[in-house]
């Protein structure tokens, strides 16, 4: 009898048990993700994103930054997102005009920064992607970057314990389906938000810029700032800056989604925040150093139909106003962007 009483006092111990863990998760389950707020840098006008129709939340980030740094998204495994936008490089591709993709292949354009996304109403340097959401597809179906079929990755997920759990914590269940992971993918990508370099620090009054850096800030707002507009350090159109068409290339740019002869050799004009880290530059990365750029404006510039008006005249500097835009130029540089550990594979 006392045997008996022993497994019947446990059996009651465990029932009560999993009534309390089952309740616990009902508990869970009803609380469901944590939101996560979006701050709007001082200065900084309204996002264009609509995040009514993508709330944030901590898990469904979460979710987003193991995507991104997952090589599975790709065919073999070896080419994750992270792998062309790496954080030390502002999430740019560090020294490399075009990424590396799959087969030993290589990509057509330089892969720019990726950070203040929630401003873009269309991505890369055409404006082929009209929505973030849709951005990721681009890459991971294109043949000579991730070459590898949505169907294929969503596969892939599924068969992950791991993820099944991360999609009941972002979304409430387990079903996994390319929505909910371009939704993740978007969740992580919209917070990389970079507006805290010795610029933002002094435009808040916290910091001064130097005689020189000030001096470059003049010139940098007298000759640059038409479409390097602040504080995005860009306007977000696209423009004909004069370079000249790569035979290898062949890219027409903006033209190739629009098919209208005056978007000829138009590309959408890049952000100058974190300028000195993510070399080279241009949209085929043909020019190394901010040098050479400053070298193409002044000497370089070709003339065409398409050529932007503002650039008809060159942008001529002497020896110390380029000593003193090169110094304005790094105080562009966000330091704590690039070392977040939010961010961090």
């Amino acid at each position: 009898m006392k045997k008996t009483g022993v497994t019947i006092t446990g059996l009651v111990v465990l029932i009560a048990l999993c009534v309390n863990i089952n309740s616990c998760r009902k508990s869970d389950a009803r609380k469901g993700p944590s939101s996560l707020t979006f701050n709007i840098p001082a200065g900084f006008p309204a996002p264009a994103y609509d995040f009514t129709s993508n709330p944030l939340t901590q898990e469904g980030f979460n979710l987003g930054k193991k995507l991104f740094y997952d090589g599975r998204l790709s065919k073999d495994g070896n080419f994750p997102c992270g792998s062309c936008h790496q954080q030390f490089a502002a999430f740019a591709t560090f020294d490399h005009d075009l990424s590396h993709g799959f087969n030993d292949q290589f990509t057509t354009r330089n892969a720019p920064g990726l950070y203040n996304l929630a401003w873009h109403k269309a991505m890369h340097w055409d404006g082929g992607i009209n929505h973030i959401e849709n951005q990721p597809l681009a890459p991971i179906t294109a043949p000579n970057e991730m070459a590898e079929d949505i169907t294929n990755v969503i596969s892939k997920l599924k068969a992950d314990e791991e993820y099944k759990r991360m999609f009941v914590a972002a979304f409430g269940d387990d079903e996994i389906n390319s929505q909910r992971m371009l939704k993740s993918l978007t969740q992580f990508m919209l917070m990389l938000v970079s507006a805290d370099s010795k610029y933002d620090r002094v435009k808040k009054g916290t910091a001064t810029f130097t005689a020189a850096e000030q001096s470059g800030y003049v010139i940098f707002q007298s000759k640059c700032a038409s479409c390097h507009k602040e504080p995005l350090f860009t306007d977000l159109s696209y423009r004909n800056n004069g370079l000249v068409i790569s035979n290898f290339l062949q890219d027409f740019g903006r033209m190739r989604i629009t098919n209208k002869k005056e978007d000829s050799l138009k590309f959408k004009v890049p952000s100058l925040r974190n300028i000195e880290l993510t070399f080279p530059y241009m949209h085929d990365g043909r020019f190394y150093t901010i040098d050479q750029v400053l070298n193409h404006y002044a000497t370089g510039v070709q003339n065409s139909a398409t050529l932007d008006p503002l650039l008809q005249n060159r942008i001529a500097l002497s020896t110390t106003e380029r000593l003193n835009m090169r110094a304005f130029l790094k105080t562009l540089t966000d330091s704590s962007f690039v070392k977040d550990s939010r961010f961090a594979e």
